[in-house]
């Protein structure tokens, strides 16, 4: 199977509701996380949205965002 290539519009006077988007994920320094790569970590800094900064112990790294490998514990 393939994938549309076009996302489906929704008309105003469809019976169907259109797909709700999730919220944007939220992260504060000290939140402990999880990372589908590198485990668990800590937040311990962030970018304005764009990006945090994470304390995997071994290492740290910067997650871009929508943060789709990592939630928060």
């Amino acid at each position: 199977m393939t994938k549309p290539g076009a996302p489906k519009r929704f008309l105003p006077t469809s019976p169907f509701k259109a797909p709700v988007a999730p919220p944007p994920k939220q992260f504060a320094v000290g939140d402990q996380v999880t990372h589908d790569v590198h485990g668990l970590g800590r937040v311990t800094g962030m970018e304005n949205g764009i990006a945090v900064v994470v304390d995997f112990g071994s290492t740290r790294e910067r997650v871009l965002s929508p943060y789709a490998k990592m939630s928060k514990l």
